[in-house]
């Protein structure tokens, strides 16, 4: 337990300041941000080379917090950027300097739609000493023990008690001081996330892009690479740079890139725009457990959209290795979100993205309308948490499957769907058929080898088009009220 009745020291706290300027708003959270993580960190190296300090040192999130105090009616169209009532509404804020456009937008909104002032000040929320030195690579926390004292004894860890998502499971509906919350993260849980990320991905939050297509197979990364130096070679696509695993970081299609000695768990590659609405391809691997900590962590940084492009098993024997499968529903068997997001609740397909993928493939593939049937079909993916499901007595999943409608299983898809909803991220599908298990088609060596050289290329083709067709729509339209519930945080 942390003795909060020990002498603290603390950084100048000073009174709220009120702005009706959104951009003036944001700078004023990175100053406050900026001098209470230099506080905490000159602190700790000082502790560090020193000995234990004579108080406890502590620094606090910046905040914004508004009141509205008219029932009058915003634009009944809005999804985002009002709130539902008159009220106090609050938000903790990190990394300010990294969300600015976000949070610019966002503030904007509120000003217009309500007509009021922001508040930014210190928040009552402290700041863990390893976050406020996560971006210094000079500065390492070591772990319990290491030190000649307890490291909290003196500052603020993290704390799993208040790092949650309970604002986004609805299961929260006010903050501790009686104001309703006005993101749908805390300042600790993004952070918890961007150090997660890091350590999963291999590369830094500020290199992801409003766009991010997940894969299960090293091939679309391949040919994701391939894309993106071509796409660098060309500079009418507004394309600025890409970068792979490492942080490396190439803006010319000759650019070097070496392998790592040892790949993250879920190697990460991202083409660059300077606005921030390139592409961001994650290659998490086989399984929902991955599936789920990817989306966990990448939903703070509040993109834009999300897509599947992997391989699945086809289950109709209409179909063809290398058919297309565009998922209308899922069945969820993944059961690593059970707790967060009930089997009962439906996962819709957005129109808005399936209409992208449809004519993203018709786009690549020259084919459209009646003929487009030849090669793909629409329907129920189910995802499943058992990778050798086959090996089970078929009377069970194959009547579940066939009753259910479904024209594929993998096991990723609905897991990243239904992440998408419970976030509020537009999400969609779009799986190659790679082979046919109920049909005596496995997945062998032999079988594939054509199929993967000649589907992966206009696989990933049609994603990244499909991504580009999204950045072309309107944001308002993408994030549609069909991903709101009742009460929502006014923030996107």
């Amino acid at each position: 337990m942390q003795d909060d009745t020990a002498p603290v020291l603390t950084p100048d706290h000073p009174t709220p300041e009120a702005f009706s300027d959104a951009a003036l708003a944001v700078a004023r959270l990175e100053t406050l941000y900026e001098q209470a993580t230099a506080f905490l960190a000159g602190h700790f190296i000082k502790a560090v080379s020193t000995g234990k300090p004579a108080t406890r040192i502590r620094a606090f999130y910046p905040e914004i917090r508004l009141t509205v105090n008219s029932h009058a009616e915003v634009d009944s169209r809005l999804s985002f950027g009002h709130v539902s009532g008159p009220g106090t509404y609050a938000a903790t804020i990190t990394r300010p300097d990294l969300f600015r456009a976000y949070l610019t937008q966002q503030i904007a909104l509120l000003m217009e739609n309500h007509g009021v002032t922001v508040q930014i000040s210190p928040s009552n929320t402290p700041i863990p000493v390893h976050f406020a030195v996560a971006g210094n690579s000079s500065v390492a926390v070591p772990h319990e023990g290491v030190l000649e004292f307890s490291l909290r004894d003196v500052f603020d860890v993290p704390d799993l008690s208040t790092t949650n998502d309970d604002i986004v499971n609805g299961t929260r509906t006010k903050n501790e001081d009686g104001a309703m919350p006005l993101a749908p993260f805390t300042a600790q849980r993004v952070d918890y996330s961007l150090a997660r990320l890091s350590h999963y991905t291999a590369t830094d939050a500020t290199h992801f892009q409003n766009h991010v297509l997940f894969t299960n197979y090293q091939f679309y990364v391949d040919e994701f690479e391939t894309f993106a130096r071509a796409a660098l070679a060309d500079k009418s696509q507004g394309y600025t740079s890409f970068v792979a695993t490492g942080n490396q970081e190439i803006s010319t299609p000759d650019g070097v890139i070496l392998q790592p000695a040892k790949m993250p768990q879920m190697p990460t590659y991202h083409l660059k725009r300077a606005d921030g609405q390139g592409i961001t391809l994650v290659n998490i691997g086989v399984g929902p457990s991955n599936a789920k900590t990817a989306t966990d962590h990448i939903a703070v940084l509040r993109p834009h959209a999300w897509l599947m492009v992997g391989h699945c098993a086809g289950l109709r024997n209409s179909q063809s290795l290398g058919d297309f499968c565009l998922a209308h529903a899922y069945l969820r068997e993944d059961h690593v979100l059970d707790d967060d997001l009930p089997v009962w609740v439906p996962i819709p397909a957005l129109a808005e993205i399936q209409i992208a993928l449809e004519e993203a493939v018709a786009e690549v593939t020259k084919l459209k309308g009646y003929e487009l049937k030849r090669i793909m079909r629409t329907g129920t993916v189910a995802t499943i948490d058992n990778r050798n499901w086959e090996l089970r007595d078929q009377s069970g999943p194959v009547r579940r499957l066939s009753q259910s409608r479904a024209i594929a299983l993998d096991m990723e898809s609905a897991t990243i769907a239904a992440n998408g909803f419970r976030f509020r991220v537009p999400y969609g599908t779009l799986l190659c058929v790679s082979d046919k298990p109920l049909h005596g088609e496995l997945k062998l060596p032999g079988m594939a080898s054509d199929f993967y050289k000649t589907q992966v290329s206009r696989h990933l083709q049609i994603g990244i088009r499909a991504m580009e067709r999204l950045r072309e729509t309107p944001i308002a339209r993408i994030h549609s009220r069909k991903l709101r519930s009742f009460e929502e945080t006014a923030f996107l």
